[in-house]
């Protein structure tokens, strides 16, 4: 992981990212060891993809999942086309 480059206050500051980062490195970074650079990856990239993306709900999004919401907005297009 890299450290952010922007500090608080920084007009190229991006809270939504920060937000990210954030809840990365509390919910599962910090409660996890890799014995590899790729194993990281690997294993973070499925957090992102199985909890993050899937299940985690979004305060952005109205309290729903990412893929919940692109479902409703895939849907709302289908209805419309």
């Amino acid at each position: 992981m890299r450290l952010s480059v922007a500090r608080t206050g920084v007009c190229w500051d991006n809270a939504q990212q920060e937000s990210f980062w954030s809840t990365l490195k509390t919910e599962y970074y910090q409660r996890h060891s890799f014995d590899t650079h790729a194993e990281a990856i690997t294993r973070v990239s499925s957090w992102i993809e199985t909890v993050y993306n899937c299940r985690r709900r979004h305060s952005a999004l109205g309290q729903i999942s990412p893929i919940a919401f692109e479902n409703t907005l895939t849907t709302t297009a289908n209805e419309a086309a």
